[in-house]
């Protein structure tokens, strides 16, 4: 009875750790999300995991942020028809591993001024729950056969 309710709980732990253990990246620290700011010394060194969020903080109507792939981090241009995030307190969540590019959609604020960021999510780190050891029943019969004396059948 108890080893099921150990399981029960470590299957919820299993579940909602990630989202307990998660970390809030304030992308640019004090000074947000910004012009002239460099974002991959920001980043290095910093382990982003799925579950993590990253935080857009900069003055409504001044910025945005767009998510964009490879070419478009390279050449600082927003997917045609995508919706910039705009709120000024933008909120994403990683909710994948992989290769993660954001840029700022105005101007040339990617472009010259550098306002863009690429990071590397890695997978969740959760526990995953640990099998219940095997109690003194389910011990297999040869494990449990006596040994042979070391005696026996020697004249």
């Amino acid at each position: 009875m108890a080893s099921s309710q150990l399981f029960v709980i470590l299957a919820i732990l299993a579940i909602f750790a990630p989202s307990i253990l998660a970390t809030d990246y304030v992308v640019g620290d004090e000074k947000g999300w910004t012009t002239n700011f460099d974002y991959q010394a920001w980043a290095q060194g910093k382990m982003f995991v799925v579950g993590d969020n990253l935080v857009f903080n900069y003055p409504k109507g001044v910025h945005n942020v767009y998510k964009v792939n490879g070419t478009g981090f390279q050449q600082c241009a927003a997917p045609v028809g995508a919706a910039p995030l705009t709120s000024g307190n933008d909120v994403i969540n990683l909710a994948t591993p992989g290769r993660k590019w954001y840029i700022c959609g105005v101007a040339k604020h990617c472009a010259d001024g550098g306002q863009k960021l690429v990071i590397t999510v890695m997978p969740s780190t959760a526990p995953s729950p640990s099998p219940v050891a095997p109690g003194p029943s389910s011990l297999s019969a040869s494990s449990t056969a006596p040994s042979p004396s070391p005696t026996a059948g020697c004249s």
